[in-house]
């Protein structure tokens, strides 16, 4: 048996964004399911776990893994199919009720990120601990997700999924930065994050070092996947 890891992805990626990652993954023997969630403007946050949801099929041993915004969405595949785990990378954490629109200012993102006393471009900010490279492609590849729908609309939990919840904090994050996290992560979950030396893009910064990570979540919390 093996585990099936289900990438979550975050705001303006795709399935892409979590190649390297797949590789390594696949390369363990586990099953992937990666996607590009939709980019249609009328798309839910209910459509985008409906699309995982589908996509996911009849699987078994999930490991969901949200990226950034994805953690807005994981959460709800939660509620459609059984998961073993739910790790969030560097993920946006809503309360029920909250829009994304609305997360950064609930959270005090602004004020944390001046902390930083600097703010740059996009490859400043998500891509520099990324080789040049897959940076360049990274950009060329942007798509226009969430939804404007997705992004107004409340979360729609009441509360968070009866599911084992890890998070990987990035020490080196330049969006979401680590200290302020850290406090975020305590908050709205309860629990210590793990950490790890990357900026905001580790599935593609650190992709052999990220799916090493995943597999211990997967051995810890799904054990029966290894049997």
């Amino acid at each position: 048996m093996a585990a099936t890891f289900v990438p979550v992805h975050a705001a303006g990626d795709g399935a892409w964004g979590w190649h390297l990652v797949e590789a390594e993954l696949r390369a363990r023997g586990h099953d992937v399911v990666a996607i590009d969630l939709p980019i249609d403007e009328s798309a839910s946050l209910w459509d985008y776990a409906e699309a995982i949801v589908r996509a996911v099929g009849d699987r078994t041993n999930l490991v969901l893994v949200a990226h950034s915004f994805g953690g807005f969405t994981a959460p709800l595949v939660c509620t459609r199919r059984p998961v073993d785990a739910l790790v969030l990378v560097t993920a946006m954490i809503p309360t029920p009720g909250e829009a994304p629109a609305d997360w950064w200012a609930n959270t005090g993102l602004a004020a944390a990120r001046r902390t930083l006393g600097a703010d740059g471009d996009d490859i400043w900010t998500y891509y520099h601990d990324v080789p040049p490279d897959l940076a360049a492609e990274a950009l060329k590849r942007n798509r226009a997700h969430p939804s404007e729908r997705a992004y107004r609309e409340p979360w729609p939990l009441e509360v968070w999924p009866d599911v084992a919840t890890r998070f990987l904090l990035c020490r080196h994050d330049r969006f979401f930065p680590a200290e302020w996290m850290r406090a975020l992560v305590r908050e709205r979950l309860g629990i210590t994050p793990d950490e790890i030396d990357s900026g905001h893009c580790p599935n593609l910064s650190r992709p052999a070092e990220l799916a090493l990570r995943l597999e211990g979540y997967a051995r810890d919390l799904a054990p029966q996947a290894f049997r």
